[in-house]
């Protein structure tokens, strides 16, 4: 594990989308090298999968909750 997913991996869900966002506009704004730009990329690759397993976590915990309480109702949901 590199030095920046060690920092990632104590980073919130805000923390991370946070940090997720400024790399993005450090990225579209484009006046970059070619090696700053990946090493961005990196970076935000390593959010964007940081972000995912907590989410992952949090709706493995929720169904937990449901299942608990007997209510287990799983639906897809759709963003517009």
């Amino acid at each position: 594990m590199s030095g920046y997913e060690e920092e990632v991996e104590q980073m919130s869900f805000e923390e991370s989308i946070k940090t997720l966002e400024e790399l993005v506009k450090e990225l579209e704004a484009g006046g970059l090298d070619l090696d700053k730009s990946i090493e961005i990329y990196e970076k935000a690759v390593i959010l964007r999968n940081h972000c995912r397993k907590i989410l992952d976590e949090s709706e493995r915990k929720i169904q937990k909750i449901m299942e608990s309480s007997g209510q287990l109702k799983t639906e897809d949901f759709e963003v517009d």
